[in-house]
């Protein structure tokens, strides 16, 4: 499908309801007509509305290289009830319009007898023998992550011979970034632009004009580190190499993207205390599986702290107002705990940042902590002078707060290199874990601070 044949796409409950009614009544020229040059990411979005059987209906009537597109598109939990509808026979005629790595992504959802099934069927022997290749491998490592589909020429051929062979390897790859150029043994040696290509003259040789400053990746290697060499380098397709270092596959940018966004949501769920990978529409069950363990958490914390300031309940009876400030000192010493956290998970991301500089970061974590510590003191100061023209509470609550702030900094960096340092996964340091350690820390130094001040 070219560029120019994809049309604007609007899905709104109109036209939900009219598809609908195509769907009971069997309408293939308006299904047709109405999804022809139709993006197939919104005619996937379309087709979660439907349910599984209504949507194998639709894909009867489409080009198989757009139902090969929808079925790439669709997301994993629903993509595996999506394809148990569909033969053995059907599925690898799907496989055949995509990439290799693309094609093994959906037969790692199978069971091995279907995937087996499957690649029996594939009729072009070169994408079977890829994909063959490519399910040896982990799915979360480079080997699986990566495509067989690249361009690839000798150190010793012409330009002549360079651009022939790329014409016949092109036909099986969608996207050209570069030609990868090795040896007569296989293994990468370096890489050439395409242009370089074509400015040359035909009877020059690649091993005059190639650049042998070529970033790769091991097969071995974990998709989040590859994630990291291709946002350090800027890179939109990195080779994959062997343990011999013979070229096997490329990784391309839009691979790293999907990683990327895992790893984001991935993190964004362990902060906000959510400890396996969900989505809303999975079962109650494993919705509330996921969820419990850091509420339990919380709620322990919860407890103790009223325990904890159970043994202060003197002196919130001789003080009553200490007790209006409890909420005031655990909000902020949670919110600076989690900011901390957060800016140091961020930073672990790259695992040279912290190297050789571990003391003058945490020097800068303690300077930003006293400027803000500061100024949030000097303000409730004001704040509490001016309602209830109390001096020493005055004063207790803007010291406490002050090194509540200065307390949470601390912890909010510490934790998570700590746990980076045992491998643990330092976003378990954020949400609730920083927020109910800081509550407890939070409550003794404000009753010590009320102590010290009111010679209680």
């Amino acid at each position: 499908m070219t560029t120019e044949s994809i049309m604007e796409f609007a899905l709104s409950k109109e036209f939900l309801e009219r598809f609908q009614q195509a769907l009971d009544e069997k309408d293939e020229a308006f299904i047709r007509q109405s999804l022809e040059g139709v993006n197939p990411a919104d005619i996937t979005a379309l087709l979660y509305e439907f349910d599984s059987e209504e949507c194998h209906y639709v894909f009867g009537l489409l080009p198989k290289e757009v139902d090969a597109a929808i079925l790439n598109d669709l997301e994993e939990d629903v993509r595996v009830d999506f394809i148990a509808e569909f033969t053995p026979e059907e599925l690898a005629k799907y496989i055949e319009y995509l990439d290799s790595d693309d094609g093994a992504d959906i037969l790692y959802q199978m069971s091995l007898k279907k995937r087996e099934e499957v690649i029996r069927f594939i009729d072009n022997e070169e994408k079977a023998s890829y994909i063959l290749d490519l399910l040896r491998y982990e799915e979360d490592v480079a080997g699986g992550l990566m495509a067989k589909e690249l361009i690839k020429a000798n150190i010793n051929w012409t330009i002549k011979q360079c651009i022939e062979e790329i014409r016949k390897q092109a036909e099986n790859v969608q996207k050209i970034y570069s030609v990868y150029v090795v040896d007569d043994l296989g293994k990468l040696v370096g890489k050439v632009s395409l242009k370089r290509i074509i400015l040359a003259e035909d009877s020059a040789k690649i091993a005059d004009i190639y650049d042998d400053n070529v970033v790769s990746v091991e097969t071995y290697m974990d998709e989040e580190e590859v994630a990291i060499i291709m946002r350090k380098y800027d890179l939109e397709a990195a080779p994959v190499v062997n343990a011999r270092g013979k070229l096997v596959g490329r990784i391309t940018i839009d691979d790293i993207v999907d990683v990327i966004t895992e790893m984001a949501e991935e993190e964004r769920q362990m902060m906000a205390g959510i400890s396996a990978d969900v989505e809303e529409d999975d079962t109650v069950w494993m919705l509330s599986k996921a969820r419990l363990p850091w509420l339990i958490v919380g709620m322990v914390g919860g407890l103790l702290g009223a325990q904890f300031m159970g043994l202060f309940r003197g002196d919130i009876v001789l003080i009553p107002a200490l007790a209006f400030f409890i909420p005031l000192i655990t909000a902020t010493g949670g919110n600076v705990g989690i900011q901390s956290s957060s800016i140091v998970v961020q930073s672990l991301a790259n695992p040279n940042v912290f190297a050789g500089g571990i003391v003058q970061r945490l020097m800068k974590v303690l300077f930003v902590a006293v400027v803000n510590g500061v100024i949030l003191a000097l303000m409730v100061f004001g704040v509490v002078m001016m309602v209830n023209r109390n001096e020493p509470l005055a004063a207790t609550v803007s010291i406490a707060l002050f090194s509540v702030v200065l307390l949470a900094s601390f912890m909010g960096t510490i934790t998570p290199l700590i746990l980076d340092r045992f491998g643990i996964n330092p976003a378990l340091a954020s949400g609730p874990f920083i927020t109910t350690a800081n509550d407890l820390l939070g409550l003794a130094v404000y009753f010590s601070v009320a102590h010290l001040l009111y010679n209680l």
